[in-house]
C-alpha cells in the first residue's frame, strides 16, 4: 500500500504511518557496535565487551542549522579529534519548530508531535536531513546522542516553547522516532535542559521513554539531560528505563558546589554509570557573568574533564559556546559567541579532550575507582587538595596497580604510595595540554608518603601524575 505524503488534506493515523515507515529514507543498518552498561554498572561497553569511553561533543543545533556540507565538515573534524558521541536535538531549542532548517523544512505539521512532516522520496523533508547526518556520523565512527526534543517543548519556562507535548503524544512521538532510527547507532537522551517541576513533566518523560523502548525494542540506551546544576538521578534514578545518569554541572569554573556533585551520583544506589553532559563550554561567559568573570578558556574546560572522570564518571562531554548553537554572522547570536562555529571547532580545548580518553584507555578500564585519599592533605587543606578552581583529585585501579593525581596548578603535593601494590613504582608526568608523558623515575615502594613537584610551576598549567606497579609494564601513559 502506498502511503500518501503528509501534506494531504487528511491526517494519517500514527499507527498507519508507522507501518509504512520503510517507504521513507532510513538510516543505514547499524554500523557500530551496540552499547550496553558494564557488568559492574559503572561504565559503558560495546556488545563485544570492549570499554566505551563516551567522549561527547555538544552540537544541539546540528540538525536544525547546518546544511549537509557544513554538517560533514563538522563531523569529520570531531571524528579526527577522537570524539565518539555527538549530542544533537531533533526538535531544536532555537525555534526549532517554526524556523526551518537549511533546506526550508520543518519537523512537524502544525507543531503536532503526532504528525511529523514527512514526504515520500529521499531528500524531501526535515527528517531526510536528520537521516543524512545520522548516517554520516555513524560512518565516521560517531554515535549520535539523540535528543528527541529540547525541554522547552514540554516546559517552556526559560525558553521559547511552545509546549507541544502531553503524556499521550509523547509516547507516540517516541515510538515513531525510535522506529525510524532503530537501525542507527545512537543513545537516546530525554530531557533537554529544563527543570522537572510539575508531575505532568514526569509523566511526559516517562511516556516518551516508554515510546522509545517500544519503537526500537530496547536496541539503544536511554538517559536524560537535566537543567543546570542538576542530575537525572534527582527524579528518575530508580526508573528502569534510565540506563545511566547525566548531570549538567553547568557553566561555572569552580569545583566546589558543582563538579563535586558528580561523586554524589556515583555513590547512589542502585549503582548506575554517571557522566557530566554539560560542563562549562569553551569561550562561554563564565557563570553567565561575562562582565565580571570574562569568557572561559581551554584550561577552564580541562579542569572539569579530570574532576568528573577522576570522581568516577565513565566519560565526558565537551562544548564550545559557538558550536552548540552553530552560530555564524547570519544567525542571531545567543550570549555573545566569540567566533563562527566553523572557526570555533578548532579551539584548543576541543583537541585536548582526547588526551584524557587516551590516558584512561591506556590502563585497565573497568576497575577504575575514585579515591582522593591517594592525596596527602596539606597543612593548609585549601592548598592541597584545594578548592574552587584549584582542586586536586585522584583515581586509581581498584586493586592498586596504578593511580593518577590531577594537579590543576603547578603546586607541590604528596601522595600515599601505600595505595599502590608492587615492590617498585614507576612514576610519570602526563601533560593534559598535548598528551605527552615523561617518565620521572622508578623507585622502591616503601609505602611512605612521597612528594612530587610538577615540571612547570605555572599556576595555570595542569598536570597528571601517573604511578604504576612496575611489574605490570603498562607502558607510556596515553599510548
Amino acid at each position: 500500500m502506498m502511503i500518501m505524503p503528509m501534506r494531504c488534506a487528511f491526517l494519517i493515523p500514527l499507527s498507519l504511518f508507522l507501518s509504512g515507515l520503510s517507504l521513507f529514507a532510513q538510516p543505514a543498518t547499524r554500523s557500530l557496535e551496540t552499547l550496553k552498561v558494564s557488568q559492574n554498572h559503572r561504565f559503558l561497553e560495546t556488545a563485544s565487551g570492549k570499554p566505551f569511553f563516551y567522549l561527547g561533543d555538544t552540537a544541539w543545533e546540528l540538525f536544525h542549522r547546518l546544511n549537509r556540507e557544513e554538517a560533514t565538515r563538522y563531523l569529520e573534524n570531531r571524528a579526527a579529534r577522537s570524539f565518539n558521541v555527538i549530542q544533537a536535538v531533533a526538535l531544536a531549542e532555537l525555534d526549532g519548530l517554526n524556523d526551518p532548517n537549511a533546506y526550508g523544512h520543518r519537523p512537524l505539521l502544525n507543531n503536532d508531535p503526532l504528525h511529523p512532516d514527512v514526504k515520500d522520496g529521499p531528500n524531501n523533508d526535515y527528517w531526510d536531513h536528520v537521516d543524512f547526518i545520522v548516517n554520516k556520523a555513524n560512518s565516521l565512527g560517531l554515535y549520535i546522542g539523540f535528543l528527541p526534543t529540547w525541554g522547552d517543548k514540554w516546559n517552556k519556562k526559560g525558553g521559547a516553547g511552545p509546549e507541544v507535548f502531553t503524556p499521550d503524544n509523547a509516547a507516540a512521538y517516541g515510538e515513531w522516532l525510535a522506529t525510524r532510527y532503530r537501525g542507527a547507532s545512537l543513545i537516546w537522551i530525554l530531557g533537554g535542559d529544563r527543570a522537572v517541576s510539575l508531575p505532568v513533566h514526569i509523566e511526559i518523560l516517562r511516556a516518551m521513554a516508554k515510546g522509545l523502548r517500544k519503537g526500537d525494542a530496547g536496541a539503544h540506551l536511554i538517559t536524560l539531560h537535566p537543567n543546570g546544576g542538576a542530575g537525572s538521578a534527582e527524579n528518575f534514578h530508580a526508573e528502569a528505563w534510565l540506563d545511566f545518569n547525566m548531570r549538567q554541572n553547568g557553566h561555572v569554573a569552580e569545583f566546589t558546589g558543582r563538579y563535586d556533585k558528580t561523586a554524589l551520583d556515583y555513590n547512589r544506589l542502585p549503582v548506575k554509570p554517571v557522566i557530566d553532559s554539560e560542563p562549562i563550554y569553551e569561550d562561554h561567559p563564565v557563570s553567565f557573568r561575562a562582565d565580571e568573570l570574562g569568557h572561559s578558556i581551554a584550561a577552564d574546560v580541562r579542569r572539569p574533564l579530570y574532576w568528573d572522570l577522576f570522581a568516577g564518571a565513565f566519560g565526558h562531554t565537551y562544548g564550545n559556546h559557538a558550536v552548540w548553537q552553530m552560530w555564524n554572522p547570519y544567525k542571531k547570536p545567543i550570549n555573545n559567541p566569540l567566533m563562527p562555529w566553523s572557526q570555533a571547532i578548532d579551539q584548543p580545548g576541543a583537541a585536548q579532550m582526547q588526551y584524557a580518553r587516551k590516558l584512561l584507555e591506556s590502563r585497565p578500564f573497568f576497575t577504575r575507582i575514585p579515591d582522593d585519599s591517594v592525596i596527602v592533605t596539606d597543612r593548609v587543606p585549601t592548598s592541597v587538595p584545594g578548592t574552587g578552581r584549584y582542586h586536586f583529585t585522584a583515581t586509581r585501579d581498584e586493586a592498586g596497580t596504578w593511580a593518577m593525581v590531577y594537579a590543576p596548578v603547578g603546586r607541590k603535593f604528596s601522595v600515599k604510595t601505600s595505595k599502590l601494590t608492587g615492590a617498585r613504582i614507576v612514576a610519570w608526568w602526563f601533560n593534559p595540554r598535548n598528551g605527552q608523558a615523561t617518565r620521572i623515575a622508578e623507585f622502591a615502594n616503601d609505602r611512605a608518603d612521597r612528594e612530587f613537584a610538577p615540571p612547570d610551576a605555572g599556576e595555570m598549567l595542569d598536570w597528571v601524575l601517573v604511578l604504576d606497579d612496575a611489574a605490570k609494564n603498562y607502558g607510556v601513559p596515553g599510548k
